[in-house]
């Protein structure tokens, strides 16, 4: 078995993990530091880099609570990050070299939320067997509503019909610097009125990061007569096209707003990214499914793909031995 070196990251590595970062086969601007930071009063950090002599070759983008280490829980998506040029075998070894890292650190358990395909800029699903390897426990599965926007697909009737009352009612589109007025006008009052939640993000936060990540982070809203009716807020990638946030004035349900704003969306603003992802329908850690939610996402013509989370005991290391013949 070939020996990787596996360290904890450190502020003095901040150019070296984003520079891995920007070239990684299944990283997106998530794994940035400056993305992870912004909340760091809330993890304990305990992201990994794994040398292969002096030169970087994967990254796990973690925190720490107790004995147990999380694929980080300030993203929505995390697991082992590798370079374009590390096979399967490699990687397999280095999985191997990061749970025997873990468990020598009192670490009994690992926690990964895997990166959805559509993110990779290539194949990258070697971890995937890796996780079989090690008899890794599926213990959540989460139902991304996806559109493959290079296939293709259609609205539903009732989509169209929405497009054409909110054309009808003279409704506008406009990309806005700032955050405000949707998250104080309709984000907020909605997932507390129907929720009893709050936004991931506050203001100030999102904010920060449209500074930090210009062109990944964008908000568009629609307008009534100069009044806000809906928006939602894009987290863009370089093949795909995510949906943070939706969400509308309920009491002018009749507008067809967010159909309005999807079409447009999809049709025009990133026609030419590879996937749009609506993000997920499903609640209680993926036991349940918002049928409603889900149907209104199938409607605009987007189908199914899973995100996985794992549990993995680092005692089985020793399972990823002797796999090759």
């Amino acid at each position: 078995m070939h020996q990787y070196t596996v360290l904890q990251y450190q502020k003095a590595n901040y150019k070296q993990w984003n520079d891995f970062i920007s070239q990684a086969k299944n990283a997106t601007f998530l794994f940035h530091r400056d993305f992870m930071e912004y909340h760091q009063d809330r993890f304990e950090d305990y992201s990994l880099m794994v040398f292969d002599d002096q030169k970087l070759v994967a990254v796990l983008p973690a925190n720490r609570v107790g004995e147990v280490i999380y694929s980080h829980q300030g993203l929505t998506y995390g697991g082992l990050v590798y370079q374009e040029t590390l096979k399967l075998s490699s990687v397999i070894n280095v999985f191997q070299c990061l749970l025997s890292f873990l468990n020598e650190n009192t670490i009994s358990k690992v926690n990964l939320k895997l990166i959805p395909s559509i993110y990779h800029t290539k194949p990258a699903e070697e971890l995937h067997y890796a996780l079989f390897l090690v008899e890794a426990k599926l213990n959540r599965r989460d139902t991304l509503s996806v559109i493959d926007l290079s296939q293709e697909f259609h609205f539903s009737k009732i989509r169209k019909r929405g497009i054409q009352k909110a054309k009808n009612n003279s409704l506008i589109i406009k990309e806005e610097i700032s955050f405000e007025s949707f998250w104080d006008t309709i984000l907020i009052p909605n997932l507390k009125h129907k929720h009893q939640a709050k936004p991931v993000h506050t203001v100030a936060e999102i904010t920060k990061l449209r500074m930090l990540f210009p062109d990944n982070i964008r908000q568009f809203n629609v307008y009534n007569d100069n009044r806000i009716v809906a928006g939602t807020t894009i987290f863009e990638t370089k093949n795909v096209v995510h949906c943070q946030y939706i969400s509308k004035l309920e009491i002018e349900d009749n507008l067809g707003s967010l159909d309005f704003l999807y079409d447009f969306l999809i049709n025009e603003k990133f026609h030419s990214k590879r996937h749009f992802d609506f993000g997920i329908s499903n609640e209680e850690q993926g036991r349940k499914l918002n049928e409603g939610l889900s149907y209104w996402k199938e409607s605009f013509g987007a189908s199914t793909i899973v995100h996985d989370f794992y549990e993995v005991e680092t005692s089985k290391f020793y399972l990823l031995e002797n796999v090759a013949l």
